[in-house]
């Protein structure tokens, strides 16, 4: 794929979908539509040069597809050979929507993804590669299963939308309660695709991370009082606020004890502490999810409230880790124990701390495994352990950091200390 198509596909996706659903509504013409122009793009482009405006190109290409495809069925439904015709000339339509319920159409779009006759993680992983244009690999990766197990949920969910005649439209005030856990999921899932990519170029993606900070900003301004939200929005500013530190002038990874603090954005610490203060979060029972965001947010938290790495109480987080595995355990949340048990108790109790985690096809579990090995002086392992995650990364810039920590290991002063 040329590098400015695969630009405009990773940024302008959603935008485009958004779009192009506001004036057709059919969403398995939409994304097969913009599918056939991103095909149509990679042919032309590299022969004839990219176009001035990429994006606007897309959208010409993906708008006539459509249009085609709608003259198609309009005549062999013997319905009016002009209909599609009137489509194209018509100026762009509002999408459905009560009133003035929701007037950001990132929000609307997300909203529209969540309806009750799909399952929340279907309406999850639509809203993500439909609307904010993630990978349907990088979206496998979001939920721990294979992609192609992936391919086939998004898949079965846009034909039961088509085949069910699910309205695209956005839920009145009474049904917007029970569809904002779902949003919350969605924002929180991007916001990770955000800074831990399972593909691509990037080691980060702080446009898609900084969307979901907004999506999240903005679906709590509907229901300021709700925990769920607050928790998270408090969650997604304090680790969006490390942003312009997490990577070096030369786009290199900087681990969190490395990082310049100068470099945080300190306002929005201020401001995710005032969130955790609030009564909203504060003295009361709080729902599951609502839980599992304000463990991660106090973890996120204790990192920004320490001076430097060093001062960093790591009993606490592991103490919130304990608390965050009662409440929903999984296997990322061991894995970001056994990191906190290493820190507060050496190598040796990290290492035993992952005893028994497995997450199929990811390769952070044998990088932090090198790490602690690297740490424990078993040189050798941990370089096996990172040639496992090498052959599992599908990040070009973390691979590159895992090849330099590779050979970091392989100086001769390490591999025989005292030699």
């Amino acid at each position: 794929m040329p590098p400015e198509l695969d630009q405009v596909v990773r940024e302008e996706w959603g935008r485009l979908v958004a779009l192009l659903l506001a004036r057709f509504r059919r969403i398995d013409l939409v994304e097969d539509a913009l599918g056939d122009a991103v095909e149509a793009a990679a042919r032309q482009w590299p022969r004839e040069g990219a176009p001035a405006n990429p994006a606007a190109w897309l959208q010409t290409v993906a708008r006539r597809r459509i249009v085609d495809r709608l003259r198609a069925e309009a005549m062999a439904g013997r319905r009016h050979a002009l209909l599609a015709t009137d489509l194209d000339r018509r100026p762009p339509r509002a999408m459905a929507d009560p009133g003035d319920l929701v007037e950001d159409d990132l929000l609307r779009l997300v909203l529209m993804c969540t309806h009750p006759a799909l399952a929340p993680e279907a309406s999850s992983a639509l809203a993500l590669r439909l609307v904010l244009g993630v990978s349907t690999h990088d979206v496998a990766a979001l939920f721990l299963v294979p992609e192609p197990t992936m391919a086939a949920r998004l898949t079965r969910a846009k034909k039961k939308i088509v085949t069910a005649g699910i309205p695209f439209a956005v839920p009145d005030l009474a049904a917007l309660p029970g569809r904002l856990e779902t949003v919350a999921q969605t924002a929180y899932l991007a916001f990770t695709a955000g800074y831990a990519p399972a593909s691509g170029p990037d080691l980060l993606r702080p446009a898609l991370a900084g969307e979901a900070v907004r999506l999240v900003r903005t679906v709590r301004e509907l229901r300021p009082e709700d925990p769920t939200l607050t928790a998270l929005l408090a969650l997604v500013l304090l680790q969006h606020s490390r942003r312009d530190a997490r990577v070096d002038d030369q786009g290199r990874l900087v681990l969190l004890g490395d990082q310049d603090r100068d470099r945080w954005h300190h306002d929005e610490v201020a401001e995710a502490r005032r969130l955790l203060a609030s009564p909203v979060v504060v003295g009361t029972p709080l729902p599951e999810l609502a839980g599992t965001y304000l463990l991660q947010a106090l973890v996120a938290a204790e990192h920004a409230a320490a001076p430097s790495s060093a001062q960093t109480r790591w009993d606490r987080i592991v103490a919130l880790y304990d608390q965050l595995l009662v409440l929903a355990p999984s296997p990322p949340a061991r894995l970001a124990r056994a990191v906190a048990v290493a820190e507060a108790h050496g190598p040796q109790a990290g290492l035993a701390a992952l005893d028994g985690v497995e997450i199929a096809g990811s390769h952070r579990l044998p990088v932090v495994r090198a790490e602690l090995l690297a740490r424990s002086g078993e040189v050798a392992a941990a370089l096996q352990q990172l040639d496992t995650a090498l052959a599992a990364c599908g990040n070009e810039a973390e691979r590159a950091h895992l090849r330099r920590r590779r050979a970091e290991l392989s100086r001769p002063e390490i591999s025989h200390p005292g030699g």
